[in-house]
């Protein structure tokens, strides 16, 4: 995906109305591609699309609607996009939340871990058809998922995902931003054995002055959100981003993730246990054919 064929690029950004997600919707548009923007509330998702038709020029996609504290919101939304006629090639798993007290939601899971890995896992999944029949041999469909530093530091309890033996906000945070990363390594080689012309791929946006940041870690960052979209941008329109799947990169360079996105059980186990937490049927493994 060039720059000279980014016109021809739809995009989902999770999270898009506000902090790094909006500035990535902008950045996407800027080089040409349209936003499918997905957002909670509806005064802030026609805000975004107005500013984004406003800077591209042209109508963006239809927003969509859903609260990723509800996994029946995720299946709405999957359903709907999925029912579109349009072809989706990037979808950009950005929407996140760090929490200073534990939540359970009506699913009966802890608020993090639902929020920033198990509603983007289950709507990836949805997705899939989609995302296989945009992609192309030499132009694969992406999926893009924003992890954090913080993941280096996250623990997976296989047997206490929801954090019920002992609970902090920070490592609730850093285990689910771990969870992106090791959905990302496993979700890559079932792909690569499913032969999909979809990669995947991880990042690290940076220390950015977001909301987020500001009630989760008490700082305002170092970086700016134009410099915490670049990453993801890059995996969505670059040609880096066709070519590596299972990756992990910070400041728009590879870069080593933590040492449990190379324990193959960890990472099967942990595949399989969130694709029976959200109710998806996973991708077949390779490794058993």
């Amino acid at each position: 995906m060039s720059q000279s064929t980014t016109n021809e690029i739809v995009a989902l950004v999770t999270g898009a109305t506000d902090g790094i997600g909006r500035e990535t919707a902008r950045a996407l548009v800027r080089r040409g591609a349209r936003v499918v923007v997905h957002g909670r509330k509806p005064d802030r998702i026609a805000e975004t699309v107005a500013e984004l038709e406003s800077i591209g020029g042209v109508a963006q996609p239809p927003p969509v609607t859903g609260n990723f504290m509800k996994l029946a919101d995720v299946r709405a939304m999957g359903a709907e996009l999925a029912a579109r006629p349009h072809p989706l090639h990037v979808l950009v798993n950005n929407a996140g939340v760090f929490m200073n007290e534990r939540a359970v939601t009506d699913d009966g899971f802890e608020l993090t871990m639902a929020v920033n890995h198990d509603a983007p896992f289950l709507l990836t999944h949805l997705l899939l058809p989609t995302l296989r029949a945009s992609g192309r041999p030499g132009a694969p469909a992406r999926v893009v998922n924003v992890s954090s530093v913080a993941h280096m530091r996250g623990r997976i309890d296989l047997a206490d995902l929801d954090f019920t033996r002992g609970w902090s906000g920070y490592g609730a945070y850093a285990a689910s931003k771990l969870a992106n990363v090791l959905f990302t390594v496993e979700l890559a080689r079932r792909l690569t054995g499913a032969g999909a012309p979809v990669v995947t791929n991880a990042l690290h946006p940076g220390v950015v002055g977001t909301k987020l940041l500001r009630e989760g870690f008490g700082t305002d960052g170092s970086e700016s959100l134009e410099e915490g979209a670049a990453t993801s941008v890059m995996l969505a329109l670059d040609p880096i981003g066709a070519e590596v799947s299972g990756r992990y990169f910070a400041a728009q360079r590879e870069s080593r993730a933590a040492a449990a996105a190379r324990d193959p059980e960890l990472l099967r186990q942990f595949y399989d246990e969130s694709a029976r937490r959200v109710g998806v049927a996973p991708l077949p493994d390779p490794s058993n054919s």
